[in-house]
């Protein structure tokens, strides 16, 4: 079958030292590695890890997203590979044969009290947000607390005001708003208060692994009724349960059985697949970028056929995140 356009909508990368990503590399994903496996285009992250609710601790987080963010812009340079913002810069870098890069920025704590930040980072490329990382923030409840940051269980009880008005914010400007590590009462306000699609860019099944980054059946449920897409990523802890006294060890196979339920549940568009490398993501057969097409002969080894396979990885994605620009006001 001709290769599919693979996007892979969950990528760290190093900081504040990132290595010269043209080069073979100690990392999960390099241009070679993705060359090698065929992945057409990646959006690498402005990771910012949760910190204190202050002003210091909100403006240095604000300084290192954007720092990341014009950094990541930076690598492509538009021969070897291209920086792309909208759908159509990614679908034409593939039919060019250059690889896309994509940036978005992880944890809203980033943002601090500023609404103004989230027009600038969608001026500096970046097509998503995700709204939480792991504790708590100023605009939502995280599906994992922090106890060593004080978080009780639930804070909020959900979104709070600042966070809606954080997602009307994005609906106006085009960025795409991603509920990975948003807690279940958070992610599911979202859906309803957002008036574009919403994604959830790395997770997995809770009906196939009681994970708390898991989304359940109503959490599905509910991306489909809003329109958005779930990606399925390739995290062990996320995909199976770890045994006692050791890591959880998961396959290019499990990852696929949670694609197929997911599929089940919700139906095919509504579903993608991306893989969390360099923050944490890796499992047997697909360890890194250049092992890609693993997933590719799975799907195809269980009937999925060169449309759907599409989709998974890719059309789903750009279909929702073109609903996003197309809600901008």
């Amino acid at each position: 079958m001709n290769n599919p356009l693979i996007l892979d909508t969950h990528i760290d990368i190093r900081w504040p030292e990132p290595p010269d990503w043209l080069t073979q590399t100690d990392r999960c994903v390099d241009l070679p590695k993705m060359r090698e496996g065929g992945m057409s285009a990646a959006v690498f992250i402005a990771y910012v890890a949760q910190g204190p609710r202050d002003h210091v601790g909100h403006a240095a987080a604000a300084a290192r997203a954007e720092a990341m963010l014009r950094h990541i812009r930076d690598r492509a340079d538009g021969t070897t590979a291209r920086f792309c913002a909208t759908p159509d810069e990614v679908e034409a870098a593939f039919a060019a044969g250059v690889p896309a890069v994509l940036s978005a920025v992880e944890n809203g704590y980033a943002m601090g009290h500023d609404l103004g930040r989230i027009a600038l980072w969608r001026r500096l490329g970046a097509i998503y947000l995700t709204l939480t990382h792991d504790g708590h923030n100023a605009l939502s409840d995280s599906a994992r607390p922090r106890k060593n940051l004080g978080d009780a269980e639930e804070e909020h009880g959900g979104l709070t005001a600042l966070g809606r008005a954080a997602i009307a914010e994005m609906n106006r400007v085009g960025l795409m708003l991603d509920c990975a590590h948003v807690s279940k009462a958070g992610m599911m306000q979202a859906c309803e208060v957002s008036r574009a699609p919403v994604a959830v860019t790395h997770t997995a099944c809770a009906a196939l692994n009681a994970h708390p980054r898991n989304l359940d059946d109503e959490q599905l449920d509910a991306l489909r009724a809003c329109g958005g897409v779930a990606q399925i990523t390739a995290v062990a802890s996320f995909l199976k349960p770890a045994p006692p006294n050791g890591a959880a060890q998961a396959t290019v196979a499990d990852l696929v059985d949670h694609v197929d339920h997911a599929v089940r549940r919700i139906g095919l568009d509504h579903v993608g697949i991306s893989s969390d490398f360099d923050g944490g993501g890796g499992v047997q057969g697909w360890m890194h970028a250049g092992e890609t097409a693993a997933i590719t002969a799975e799907l195809a080894r269980r009937g999925y056929g060169p449309r759907e396979i599409g989709l998974l990885w890719s059309g789903n994605f750009l279909r929702v995140w073109r609903q996003v620009l197309r809600h901008m006001t």
